[in-house]
């Protein structure tokens, strides 16, 4: 769920510097030069942000065209570049991060679409019933680079980093096997023939697409009038799936009602045939509450958690009739880790997509997984199954990494500060979480292990940093690039943690991640935003697959919950990151 309560669009015309996020003042000339550098030291940038980027034009609603790329920015925090070093590197691996992509039925029950107004863009979005076509383009998009961008290496895999689902539901979760495996997809739930969201509910709180009703979005933000948007984007369509391994790390959303609520509220409102279509006052209020003040999550007003209607002095509540579909029942952890570990769902594989046996109650959705010869990497679960979107770590969980780190460090530093040495053979480690540290600061337990005592972000960092074979942490949640250097007293205690957008909201980005050996005492870890495999523009009566994958971008920038600052700086984006060289032996 990505931070609430932030606006800001670029001005039109506002210049290149500031489109590119670079420091301003920045010229043509400037920036020429630094992309000659950047595509000096690349092997093919095409169909990545090293060659174009999606660039807003116009004023008021704004389309999209090919504007110039972003070049790559050296991070020396951790240890200085040596020159030369592109001649000497060696690839050791490069795949590719997915992130909150939002796999959703937008005519579920279960939504709260109506709080839109208090908690943001997580609530409701116009684009989202595009979601599902927005997330096969961006498949396509792996199939057709193939490799990394800077070496060349062909993809080891992908990894997608938690929300792979949004309402917690078996028929979303289905798609996302048929998303990344490959098959035919029809992204409607309900009334095969009527659709039964709020986009065509007349409220002019939401976008209403087909209709002329001058709604919110199309007054403060010129959004279009498309007559038959909905059917289009209701039909089934052909998923290419991937064509490498994929792996999967577990997301608030995929295991908790609406990725706010506890595990098991509202249950019989997902397959009910009773849907709140538009809430204002005490009403909406109260349900924004419940899924983001610790002290109130989980209270839902009475309206709400019995799907009543309600017109008093304190609140308004309109509901309508759907119909139930039992394909929306909701799936618990458990059920998340045996549709990976199901053989009809391999796909490219590997079976259980990381997740084995061992993983099979849902208890602990945590496994190790080989990257590359020399290099493992951690999928970590920092979801609490107790309510709210932000994350934290149990203690059962945070022993198991530190020992899966001590046990294959031959140099690490006790809690005292004190470099500790022992005989074992070094791995390299690159984790992967849901949650960022910024946004491990969820207090509520878990229940799948009571009592447990719960970390933050900031404790599971300072152990990370006593291992100085942690290379990276790659992350999600926040919607946004980030890109952050976690330094310590050793340059070679340090590392690196790599946050990227969504892709269900503006920018819309996913992340390609190699890491090369520079063979004089440093290692670099290029990382190289990428988006969906989509024409930045077309006409708004093409609904073909690419007309409306091209529209799902269009939309996201045009929200008026969208927030361009999470496109990040420029090192957030495209970026070498130094980090030492600490694996004797290789």
């Amino acid at each position: 769920m990505a931070s609430l309560h932030r606006r800001g669009f670029l001005a039109a015309g506002a210049g290149l510097g500031l489109s590119l996020g670079l420091p301003l003042p920045v010229s043509a000339a400037t920036h020429d030069r630094l992309m000659r550098r950047t595509l000096d030291r690349v092997t093919d940038p095409e169909g990545t942000t090293l060659a174009e980027v999606a660039t807003p034009t116009g004023d008021g609603y704004r389309l999209l065209s090919s504007g110039p790329g972003w070049p790559i920015e050296v991070r020396e925090d951790l240890v200085e570049a040596e020159p030369d070093r592109d001649e000497r590197r060696e690839p050791l691996t490069a795949f590719v991060q997915f992130t909150d992509t939002h796999v959703i039925d937008v005519q579920s029950p279960l939504r709260f679409e109506y709080t839109h107004p208090i908690l943001g863009t997580g609530a409701h979005r116009p684009q989202e019933a595009l979601a599902q076509i927005g997330a096969s383009a961006l498949v396509q998009r792996v199939n057709a680079l193939r490799s990394g961008p800077v070496t060349g290496r062909a993809f080891d895999f992908v990894m997608t980093t938690g929300d792979n689902t949004d309402n917690q539901e078996q028929i979303e979760l289905d798609w996302l096997m048929r998303l990344l495996n490959g098959g035919a997809v029809t992204p409607n739930t309900g009334d095969p023939s009527v659709f039964e969201g709020v986009q065509n509910s007349g409220a002019e709180l939401y976008w209403q697409p087909e209709s002329e009703v001058s709604d919110r979005y199309k007054s403060e933000a010129g959004f279009p009038h498309l007559p038959g948007f909905l059917e289009a984007a209701m039909a089934e369509f052909s998923a290419p799936g991937l064509d490498v391994p994929w792996y999967c790390t577990i997301g608030n959303h995929d295991n908790t009602p609406s990725g706010t609520l506890p595990a098991g509220l509202l249950t019989e409102a997902f397959t009910g045939d009773r849907k709140i279509m538009f809430a204002e006052g005490d009403a909406a209020e109260q349900a924004a509450a419940a899924q983001s003040d610790p002290d109130q999550v989980g209270e839902l007003p009475e309206a709400v958690a019995h799907q009543e209607e309600v017109d008093t002095a304190g609140s308004t509540t309109i509901v309508s009739t759907v119909t139930p579909d039992e394909r929306r029942a909701p799936f618990d952890t458990e059920g998340f880790v045996a549709a990976h570990l199901d053989e009809a769902n391999t796909g490219p594989g590997p079976v259980g997509h990381g997740f084995s046996e061992a993983n099979a109650d849902g208890t602990d959705c945590f496994y190790t997984f080989t990257i590359a010869e020399g290099v493992t990497g951690i999928s970590m679960d920092t979801t609490t199954l107790a309510g709210l979107a932000n994350g934290s770590i149990g203690k059962h969980q945070f022993d198991w990494v530190e020992q899966t780190l001590r046990s294959a460090s031959s140099t690490y530093y006790d809690r005292l500060g004190r470099q500790q040495t022992q005989d074992v053979s070094d791995e390299l480690f690159i984790l992967f979480s849901h949650h960022s540290s910024d946004t491990m600061n969820n207090p509520l337990p878990d229940s799948r292990r009571p009592g447990e005592v719960r970390y933050i972000g900031e404790i599971l960092v300072g152990m990370l940093n006593r291992y100085p074979n942690v290379l990276a942490w790659v992350n999600g949640h926040t919607h946004a690039n980030n890109v952050r250097a976690h330094t310590s007293d050793r340059p070679e205690r340090g590392f690196w943690e790599i946050n990227t957008a969504s892709h269900i909201d503006h920018p819309q980005l996913a992340r390609c991640i190699e890491l090369v050996d520079n063979q004089d005492g440093t290692m670099s870890l290029f990382t190289t935003l990428i988006e969906a495999d989509s024409p930045y523009r077309v006409d708004h009566g093409d609904f073909s697959p690419a007309g409306l994958a091209s529209l799902y971008r269009e939309l996201s920038l045009n929200d008026i919950h969208a927030d361009e600052a999470n496109l990040g700086e420029a090192g957030d984006r495209n970026v070498e990151l130094l980090v030492p060289a600490h694996h004797p032996g290789r």
